[in-house]
């Protein structure tokens, strides 16, 4: 432990002191929507070179933000308040720690443990997974009580929503602590207890899944499976588009687990493992089930 007393939070808003365990595109999106309203953020990555490139990804973020809004703040101010480490050590004074890498139970599991060792009595530990059972996650804690999951939105700074999931052992105030946290954010809390793919990820996943046995059986091209979707039901972009920017092997792994879990219905089709299998995961590779190239 680097610091014998627990933290106190600032009375009604977020957090003064924050850690996000990974610096990649959710990492960087989450120390950046910390930073806007005044947090000092430590950033952990697993090597420098990771580390540095997350610092950049965060300073890229502000500086874009502050680009289109010039009061949302200073960006030599922002990021005098950004630290990004390789030394979970680092975490040892922090109020709350948001883990932010990637959805697979093992690494979780491994992150989530070495991030708790550093971490006070009464300081929050929070995981970003978009499915994964939150329950089963603060099992193999120490101090499951201050554990929930907090499922931020891609792109985080402009998204105003934040899943918040109860654990069955998460101590009941700090949900509402949490929910300040959030408005103190500018963002909007849902808050669900603990259960496959929560409410956001089943619901996307099942419409996404949906669109893709059309695209498969040849009902409409995706173009317009999307455009009916934000025409007809307003959604802001269609689930077709939304899995190439989440990707498709994130939309796979989510959905291999709502079936193992759910049943049937949430079966992957063949043409989102195809896709997967020849390296078509979406935004990041230039081609999903659109052309972003």
């Amino acid at each position: 432990m680097n610091n014998p007393s627990a933290p106190s939070s600032r009375t009604g808003g977020l957090p003064a002191r924050v850690g996000v365990l990974g610096g990649g595109r959710m990492g960087a999106g989450i120390a950046h929507a910390f930073l806007v309203k005044g947090a000092d953020v430590v950033v952990i990555e697993r090597d420098e070179a990771s580390a540095q490139a997350g610092r950049e990804r965060v300073a890229s973020s502000a500086a874009k933000s502050i680009e289109r809004d010039p009061h949302s703040g200073n960006l030599d101010e922002m990021v005098s308040r950004l630290k990004t480490s390789v030394d979970y050590a680092d975490f040892g004074d922090r109020e709350l720690v948001v883990e932010a890498v990637p959805e697979d139970w093992a690494l979780k599991v491994a992150a989530l443990r070495k991030v708790e060792e550093q971490l006070v009595p009464g300081a929050v530990l929070a995981s970003n997974t978009s499915s994964l059972s939150v329950s089963g996650l603060a099992e193999e804690l120490e101090r499951p009580q201050d554990f929930l999951g907090l499922h931020f939105f891609n792109p985080v700074p402009a998204s105003t929503l934040i899943e918040v999931v109860i654990g069955k052992q998460t101590r009941p105030d700090l949900v509402e602590q949490t929910r300040s946290w959030v408005q103190g954010l500018g963002k909007t809390a849902v808050v669900v207890n603990d259960a496959p793919g929560f409410a956001s990820s089943r619901l996307g996943v099942a419409i996404a899944l949906e669109a893709m046995r059309m695209v498969e059986e040849g009902v409409a091209s995706a173009k317009d499976i999307d455009n009916a979707m934000v025409l007809g039901y307003k959604h802001p972009t269609g689930p077709l588009r939304t899995t190439d920017i989440v990707g498709l092997d994130v939309r796979l792994g989510i959905a291999e687990y709502l079936h193992e879990t759910l049943g049937e219905r949430f079966a992957p089709p063949p043409i989102l493992r195809d896709k997967v299998a020849r390296g078509e995961l979406g935004r990041k590779t230039g081609k999903g089930f659109f052309d972003w190239s």
